[in-house]
Order: structure tokens, then C-alpha cells, then sequence
């Protein structure tokens, strides 16, 4: 999956999403199964959580293209976005905070 390129109102929905500790409890259990999603209803279960209110955080963490979804039959599978967290946790972030000369000769390009 290819990262898109980020403008300035991005870095804010997806800082927003990482803003809430519950939704870092869902990336930190997703990260325990990097290579297979999770099913909804194991993620309801692990969070105690009803799962409207969970629902809620997941579209959040998907509107900020940090979680995937795949369904499977009547259930959704949840999964981190590692192209994406790659991205935020980057150099490429760092550089739009750096002056334009520096921009120029050390940051990423892609």
C-alpha cells in the first residue's frame, strides 16, 4: 500500500487519533499481531468495551489511515497500517518543521 502524500490538515486528524489513550491501547494490541488482524469481536473482549463505543475509535484510527479493515464473512478484521506509522514515526514528518535550507538537502524524498 502506498502512503499518500500528507498536507498540514492530515498531521492533524492523525495526531488527533493518537491524542486518546484508549485508541493507543487498540494500536498497542494491534502491534501484538502484526502479521494477522484482529477480529472485532477478540478486540471488543481485550478492551472491555461495549462495542459501539469501540466502533467509534476504530473509525477514528481508519479516518486517520492508521488501522486497515478487512471483513471476513459478517465480522470485521482489524490490522495496523505499518506504511502509514512508518511515515508518521519518520524523518518525513520532522521535515516539515526544519527551515528551507534544510529541507533541501537532508530530508527524505520519496
Amino acid at each position: 500500500m502506498e502512503t499518500k502524500e500528507l498536507v498540514l490538515s492530515d498531521y492533524q486528524g492523525i495526531f488527533k487519533a493518537l491524542a486518546d489513550t484508549k485508541r493507543l491501547e487498540l494500536l498497542q494490541l494491534l502491534s501484538g499481531s502484526p502479521e494477522e488482524p484482529i477480529c472485532v469481536c477478540d478486540l471488543t473482549e481485550s478492551m472491555e468495551m461495549a462495542q459501539s463505543k469501540l466502533s467509534y475509535h476504530l473509525k477514528i484510527l481508519l479516518d486517520a489511515d492508521l488501522i486497515m479493515k478487512e471483513k471476513r464473512g459478517t465480522w470485521n478484521y482489524y490490522g495496523l497500517n505499518p506504511s502509514m506509522l512508518n511515515h508518521i514515526l519518520s524523518e518525513e514528518l520532522c521535515c516539515l518543521f526544519r527551515g528551507p535550507a534544510v529541507k533541501a538537502e537532508k530530508c527524505c524524498t520519496n
